[in-house]
């Protein structure tokens, strides 16, 4: 075998479709659109169009709802507070949104506050002030001597006071 006997396997490479170049070539003229209409033209938008039947999305039913004015608060976990106090990126002392987002611990995303959970536990006393916490990680926090303050009111407490 010889440099100038080397090929591609069959099939390898594919030749372009070169349409609109005259009608010896099979897909000239229309370039295989048909004549005339709405799908030969340019730009066509038939995305869902069934022949003038009732589309398929219409026919379903409508479900849920979807609040665009709902709060959406950044979950943080009492592990990561624990193991971002080891690693010396929060002071021990007390820890408030401004320094967690500074820790790295809350993303970048258009939070209305920080929600502290209960997965992990601590091992050192910790005033936190979030805007949020569970049942769970108040008992945890409390346990190892801290304290959680909240800044925003529970739904429950809430209600009952109006």
């Amino acid at each position: 075998m010889n440099l100038n006997e080397l090929r591609d396997n069959d099939g390898a490479r594919y030749r372009k479709k070169r349409l609109g170049r005259g009608i010896g070539s099979g897909k000239g003229k229309t370039s295989g659109k048909g004549v005339k209409g709405q799908k030969a033209r340019e730009g066509v938008s038939l995305n869902g169009f069934e022949g003038g039947q009732l589309p398929l999305y219409r026919r379903m039913p409508k479900r849920g709802f979807k609040n665009i004015f709902r709060k959406e608060y950044a979950p943080v976990n009492l592990a990561a507070i624990e193991k971002a106090i080891t690693d010396g990126k929060l002071d021990a002392g007390s820890v408030n949104e401004e320094a967690l987002r500074k820790a790295g611990l809350v993303g970048t995303g258009k939070y209305a506050g920080v929600r502290l959970l209960g997965v992990g536990e601590l091992t050192r006393a910790v005033t936190i002030e979030v805007a949020g916490a569970s049942a769970t990680a108040i008992a945890a926090v409390e346990k190892a001597g801290g304290s959680v303050k909240t800044t925003v009111a529970p739904k429950k407490a809430a209600e009952a006071a109006s």
